[in-house]
């Protein structure tokens, strides 16, 4: 069985590394896998690009371009421009060899500019088993990745807020109509990474009537394991005596990773427990500008963007504790890493949040947007600060989110086994 993951890239992003691990769980398990992306930047043999050169990699920025200007003339505001996409713009990849050649095709993300809905349309017409990996909303809403307190996608889009003229027949109506054309009575198993993610998917109208199961990400727990903190600590240039906190995502400044929470919350720690405060220090990860970093009263220690997981695995694992303060997140990678390096997670109780976190076992789960919740748990952690917590966190992931265990569920749905 020849199985091709598609994605947009196989590095940038949160649902490209998802994607390319499940590619290497898959092989490990035995199966025969590639993976087809529009941007490549790693150096794995079995990963291709659909093109390579200068005139390449201009035509697909002119495609991400064409996209984002399209929607221009349609933003609410500029803080909103990446969270919703029109899909109008892509290459035809239906006839890639790639493509042609392969038993399942097994989609991923593919926004901004790598696929349109008129090349999956072409894709959905070859007729080949095809399975859809969902890391977001977006499959079946009219455009937005997380609908946020916006449930019209459950009947019919329209009326969006994150439009600049939202109407009845606005832009989000007319792309689930579309959509409806194209999906409707094609033969797609549908996954998502979180229960939660399911539930929002069989509620919507679109997708009622699909399979729809839910299979979490997998991760290697050899690259992301324990290690001593002392030495990690030495090795990054860390204080060994300090606890530490620790933030981090692919872009720390975006806004639905909460990060207004943790400033708020930091602050409440040091007005709380001042003693705990001054023993402790902020690490962070990420994309970020530094307007921020002063707000969060405590000194900060700013690795930057960090690239290679043996690195960022040695980032986990030599913290105390890991903030995720998500607005709306469906089964965060850094959560999963976290526990894997047996660092307890501090997060709201949103989204596939809950799936992952056991409260105050494995970590500490804060109410909804509530600053005071977070500052306690961030408390909890640091002074509960023991050895059965840690374990407990890597316990979670070796027991659910283990190679092995996530290949052989989706092997089972390339079979049209039930799990």
């Amino acid at each position: 069985m020849k199985i091709l993951i598609i994605n947009k890239s196989d590095s940038t992003g949160g649902a490209a590394i998802a994607a390319r691990r499940l590619k290497d769980a898959l092989q490990a398990n035995g199966h025969e896998v590639k993976m087809l992306v529009q941007e490549k930047l790693s150096d794995d043999d079995t990963i291709f690009s659909t093109g390579t050169g200068k005139l390449k990699k201009y035509q697909n920025f002119l495609l991400f371009i064409l996209e984002r200007l399209y929607f221009l003339f349609y933003e609410k505001s500029k803080a909103l421009r990446f969270s919703f996409s029109p899909a109008i713009a892509g290459e035809n990849i239906s006839n890639h060899p790639l493509v042609l050649e392969a038993d399942v095709i097994h989609l991923h993300w593919f926004n901004q500019g790598f696929l349109s809905l008129k090349n999956l349309n072409q894709l959905l017409k070859l007729n080949k088993k095809t399975v859809w990996t969902l890391h977001d909303m977006w499959a079946f809403t009219g455009g937005c990745h997380y609908s946020g307190d916006c449930s019209n996608y459950t009947e019919n889009c329209g009326n969006c807020k994150f439009l600049k003229h939202p109407a009845k027949n606005d832009l989000s109506a007319r792309i689930l109509k579309q959509k409806r054309k194209i999906i409707k009575k094609k033969n797609i198993e549908i996954v998502t990474c979180s229960h939660w993610l399911a539930e929002k998917a069989r509620e919507s109208d679109l997708l009622k009537g699909f399979t729809i199961t839910a299979i979490p990400n997998a991760i290697n727990t050899t690259i992301f394991c324990p290690k001593d903190k002392s030495t990690l600590r030495t090795q990054l240039n860390l204080p060994i005596d300090k606890k530490l906190i620790l933030f981090g995502s692919a872009n720390i400044m975006d806004e639905r990773k909460g990060l207004r929470y943790l400033v708020s919350a930091i602050k409440r720690l040091k007005q709380e427990n001042p003693a705990l405060a001054e023993n402790s220090e902020i690490l962070l990860f990420g994309k970020s500008d530094d307007s921020f970093i002063e707000e969060l009263v405590l000194k900060v220690n700013n690795l930057g963007i960090i690239k290679g997981e043996s690195l960022i695995s040695d980032i986990y694992a030599a913290a105390d504790v890991f903030v995720l303060p998500s607005l709306e997140d469906n089964l965060p990678n850094t959560i999963m890493e976290s526990l894997s390096c047996g660092t307890p997670t501090v997060a709201f109780n949103s989204g596939g949040i809950p799936e992952m976190i056991d409260h105050q076992k494995n970590g500490y789960l804060a109410e909804y947007k509530s600053v005071e919740e977070l500052s306690k748990g961030i408390e909890y952690v640091l002074v509960q600060n023991d050895d059965k917590m840690n374990k407990l966190a890597r316990g979670k992931v070796i027991e659910y989110y283990n190679q092995k265990r996530v290949a052989e569920n989706y092997t089972s749905t390339y079979l049209n086994k039930r799990i």
